[in-house]
């Protein structure tokens, strides 16, 4: 069976995005300081830019939450493609979650956003139907991660520990009881610890 990955950055106090995310501040306030490893900070090294190639590895689609795709909330009261521009990094099926029906979007690339109405259950069935044997990955926000988690499918969950305290945010390990995953590869730098995990047995 092919590996279903996840893969994200995260505070030292646990979160993956600062509070108040907006159109201004995608991340959150001071979520961007999570990610200069992989965001062209000067002190970033070779570590980084290994975990660098775990987090940009081809996969056979991605799950992610709304929030994630956009800032937009509630009914599709505008046009929004994603944050990434004409040709976003996936090259695969995207599959949101949403309460929102929309029709697919097409960009660049071969990404294609499909908006998935019947929860997370759903929406990781069509990704494993439409990876086939390139795995699936758990794009994110929080949320998402956290439906993945207690769903327990994630075969591999890589964390990127920012040296930052946020205070406030996105939690991704909020109401999860167990962790159920060993460490097997450790790489550091000033700018993150980066720890591999697999799910034990």
């Amino acid at each position: 069976m092919p590996d279903t990955t996840c893969h994200m950055s995260i505070s030292l106090d646990g979160f993956v995005a600062g509070p108040e995310q907006s159109r201004e501040n995608p991340l959150g306030k001071r979520g961007g300081e999570l990610h200069g490893w992989h965001m062209g900070d000067p002190r970033a090294t070779e570590a980084d830019e290994v975990a660098t190639g775990w987090l940009m590895r081809p996969r056979g689609a991605y799950v992610m939450g709304r929030n994630m795709f956009g800032p937009v909330r509630g009914p599709w009261d505008e046009e929004w493609t994603g944050w990434w521009g004409p040709e976003p990094p996936y090259h695969a099926p995207v599959f949101v979650l949403t309460h929102h029906a929309h029709d697919p979007i097409e960009r660049d690339g071969g990404t294609t956003f499909h908006f998935v109405t019947d929860g997370f259950d759903a929406a990781y069935s069509a990704a494993r139907e439409a990876a086939g044997a390139d795995g699936v990955d758990i794009a994110g926000g929080a949320s998402t991660v956290r439906q993945a988690l207690v769903a327990g499918v994630i075969d591999e969950l890589t964390l990127d520990i920012a040296p930052v305290v946020l205070g406030a945010g996105e939690r991704i390990f909020d109401g999860i009881e167990s962790f159920g995953f060993e460490p097997v590869e450790v790489l550091h730098s000033p700018l993150a610890t980066h720890v591999r995990y697999r799910r034990v047995g």
